[in-house]
């Protein structure tokens, strides 16, 4: 127990000392791994475990929101093969350049070059994915491209490992497609065991048992098992409250996710040179994304952000070096020096997608803008002007407020909401909503008119989009009243400092609601006890 307990001591004060430092607390993480392992602290068996159990749970949250249709978007598939092929070229050149000026590389054959090369390819599925989430943009649009780009880098690397490991699968993998027909078995399991602790349990099973271990067995790669069983069951209408309700659980052990990285090998002055050297990389690969996805129809302001989402290094580059290490391919220096310029990207990724961050306004800015009619439908310009209330996001909160102000006062309102499958389902009960991101500053220059709209409720399920959303809406010159919902009363006070005229708390607001109704059918008035 003393070990656990100097782990969890040295990840706490690390996390502690990046928030401090208003930074992401992964950061602290990923520097308690390599503070770990070089004080020489006992590498524990429980903190892989962890780590793969935590990327499993991840994996199957994607799969739970993922629409399979978006891979087979052009946007998604070329900008991901076209920028592996370039992007694995790149890479070997520029490992090849540092090599013809003098640098010692761990090993300086072709092969290893154009290994290295591919694994510095990737981006990590698990930064990307806890970003968005962070954002609350996991379904906005430039989040499902960047998602379903992950996906597709994610099955490539399954396939290499596959190709070069110690084995094909197992004839028995064929077997794996009684999981289609299982999926209605699953389906109507989770339909008789109510919410709470058993759906998540639930969840925990489905992922691990036909999701990894099902797959592993068989020779496939766990994670992509729990990725496919989570897209079996996206379907389900408590797929959304099953995600929210693993959330914290798969975040904690995230935890030993990033922790285990520093593990991977104690890095000398000469490999961390070199590993932070590869981050020169980095800004080439942010420019091919936002270049390609912008060559596929997307507005630039949606490449420029999910362009910078994506750039980093991935967990997979520390995968893929380790079957190159185990068959020859490779020499172990190299895994130890991909493990430093993974974890410096994320480092550098992470402050590049600081929420408010002007670089995609920047990046956008190198590009002209495409024609409308040449533009992704979802990128195109929207049009409220006939508004007179705009309520942003159409969860239950926002539906609720549509409702209170369409029937009961004759408002005429539009919903803004940046989950295109819930847009689709609103509009097909009779809801004018409109599909499109409320903290995306060019959202606002999106919109056609907006001089009708007198009132704007924020009614996202974060306080930080809310935020947000508010500086937006000053900044477009609105006038109007602003209402907003918050869970704590410190988001209570910063709204109204920042000048909201209506706050409503949810968990209070929930009980002067209920207490309202109850006198209300008691037929008593306000002041009668």
């Amino acid at each position: 127990m003393s070990t656990v307990a100097v782990y969890l001591v040295v990840v706490f004060c690390g996390g502690a000392l990046a928030v401090l430092f208003r930074l992401p607390p992964l950061i602290g993480f990923l520097a308690a791994g390599f503070v770990l392992n070089g004080l020489g602290v006992e590498r524990l068996d429980a903190v892989d475990q962890l780590a793969d159990l935590g990327v499993t749970l991840l994996l199957f949250g994607i799969g739970l929101k993922l629409d399979v249709r978006s891979l087979l978007r052009k946007e998604v598939w070329g900008t991901a093969g076209l920028h592996a092929a370039l992007s694995t070229a790149l890479g070997a050149g520029f490992l090849g350049l540092l090599m013809v000026v003098g640098l010692q590389l761990p090993e300086e054959s072709p092969r290893s070059l154009l290994l290295a090369g591919f694994a510095l390819s990737f981006s990590s599925t698990v930064l990307v994915f806890k970003v968005l989430e962070d954002r609350s943009e996991t379904t906005s649009l430039y989040g499902r491209v960047a998602i379903g780009i992950l996906v597709v880098q994610d099955i490539a690397a399954v396939a290499f490992i596959t190709v070069t490991g110690e084995g094909w699968p197992s004839p028995w993998a064929l077997a794996l497609v009684l999981l289609l027909p299982g999926a209605w078995l699953f389906r109507r399991v989770w339909d008789r065991i109510g919410h709470g602790e058993m759906q998540a349990l639930f969840g925990i099973v489905m992922a691990l048992v036909p999701g990894y271990l099902a797959f592993s067995a068989v020779g496939l790669k766990g994670d992509l098992g729990a990725l496919v069983v989570g897209v079996l069951l996206a379907s389900h209408p408590n797929a959304g409250e099953l995600s929210r309700a693993l959330f914290t659980f798969k975040d904690l052990l995230l935890v030993a996710f990033f922790v285990s990285i520093g593990f991977h090998g104690l890095p000398d002055l000469g490999t961390v040179a070199m590993g932070l050297l590869l981050l020169a990389l980095l800004p080439a690969q942010a420019l091919l994304f936002v270049l390609l996805l912008w060559g596929f129809g997307l507005r630039r302001r949606t490449s420029a952000r999910a362009g910078l989402a994506l750039t980093n290094y991935s967990e997979f580059a520390l995968i893929v070096g380790a079957v190159g290490v185990s068959t020859g391919l490779l020499v172990e220096e190299w895994l130890v020096m991909l493990s430093v310029a993974v974890a410096a990207s994320f480092v550098v990724s992470t402050l590049l997608n600081r929420r408010g961050s002007p670089l995609p306004t920047a990046l956008a800015g190198l590009l002209p803008e495409h024609p409308e009619r040449k533009l992704h439908p979802e990128d195109r310009p929207i049009d409220i002007g006939h508004a007179e209330v705009l309520v942003l996001g159409m969860g239950r909160v926002g539906q609720a407020a549509y409702r209170e102000f369409a029937d009961e006062y004759g408002f005429s309102v539009v919903g803004i909401e940046n989950s295109t499958d819930r847009a689709e389902r609103l509009r097909a009960e009779g809801f004018d909503v409109q599909s499109a991101d409320a903290t995306d500053t060019e959202f606002w220059e999106r919109v056609i008119a907006t001089g009708h709209v007198q009132v704007a409720v924020l009614a996202m399920p974060f306080h930080g989009s809310n935020v947000v959303a508010l500086q937006q809406l000053s900044a477009s010159g609105f006038s109007g009243a602003v209402a907003a919902v918050a869970q704590y009363d410190d988001e209570v006070q910063e709204l109204r400092a920042r000048g909201v005229r209506t706050v409503f708390n949810l968990y209070s607001g929930a009980g002067i609601a209920l207490a309202s109704e109850t006198i209300e059918a008691l037929g008593l008035p306000p002041t009668e006890r």
